[in-house]
């Protein structure tokens, strides 16, 4: 179900409600999704349905999903989370974000920090999925740029993988990664890696609402070490490792994901909303 005028098709940000709240549900809280690189809103399918019913659930697709848009790596990705959250009416309450997602809406989350906004309120709560995280600029190695460039097309590989059921052979899916990764392009991985790169410059000290990070033991992208470090170095983290998932939990583990998730909106839809701006620390 869409809210307000149609959003063109190949508009570099396209927001839609994907789901009303359950009927006689006051002030319903609101989560937005945002997906991650070379993917789409359809990641988020199997878990939509698991969504609390309280909830009205809103989905966006970013410029840098598959088919991509011609040019999204020339401003900063939290440029497009912003917009995708300028784009919910009344703004989400929750945001729930994956992988170079995750990083976008850090960015955004940083950039509040330094230049609050007061026609945009932050949410009351996060969830970052596989998210790509360092604590320290020495904890990058010319052999972390080797692995991410060199293994590119097997991470995307092991997304084609999942989001087909292991319907395809691995030929076909080698081939159709392949093509994800022309479609990417050397401009788009270079945005990906500098977005991973600037991680240890974030004011994570300053961003007090809480948030579920959520990751897979078998992940091979975004390591568990990533979420680790960065529950660390948030002020009100949890830290989830599901055991036998990789990088798309929410496809792999959608009822635990739904579990978290549903957790943590029952746990920030108890504050009266006009208070939630409180939830990031102005310097």
């Amino acid at each position: 179900m869409s809210a307000g005028p149609p959003v063109p098709e190949d508009a570099p940000v396209v927001v839609r409600r994907a789901r009303v709240a359950a009927a006689g549900t006051p002030d319903a809280p609101r989560v937005l999704l945002l997906h991650g690189l070379a993917s789409s809103s359809s990641c988020w399918e199997a878990l939509l349905p698991l969504l609390d019913p309280v909830c009205e659930v809103w989905t966006a697709d970013l410029p840098w999903r598959g088919a991509g848009v011609d040019g999204w790596w020339e401003p900063a990705p939290s440029t497009w989370a912003d917009r995708a959250i300028r784009a919910v009416p009344g703004g989400p309450d929750v945001v729930v974000a994956h992988s170079f997602g995750a990083g976008a809406l850090l960015g955004w989350l940083d950039a509040r920090c330094a230049t609050p906004d007061a026609d945009v309120a932050p949410p009351r709560g996060v969830v970052l999925a596989s998210p790509f995280y360092r604590a320290s600029a020495e904890d990058f190695a010319w052999d972390t740029i080797s692995y991410y460039l060199n293994h590119f097309d097997k991470i995307l590989e092991d997304g084609v993988r999942v989001r087909s059921g292991g319907r395809l052979s691995e030929e076909v899916r080698h081939l159709m990664a392949l093509k994800v990764r022309d479609r990417v392009g050397c401009h788009g991985w270079m945005r990906f890696f500098d977005t991973y790169l600037k991680t240890p410059t974030l004011r994570t000290d300053a961003m007090r609402l809480p948030v579920r990070i959520i990751a897979g033991a078998d992940d091979f992208a975004a390591f568990p070490r990533d979420a680790h470090a960065l529950g660390e170095a948030l002020l009100d983290a949890s830290v989830h490792v599901l055991d036998g998932t990789g990088h798309f939990s929410m496809v792999e583990r959608p009822g635990v994901f739904a579990d978290l998730t549903n957790a943590l909106i029952h746990d920030v839809s108890v504050p009266a909303r006009p208070g939630h701006l409180s939830a990031l620390e102005y310097n």
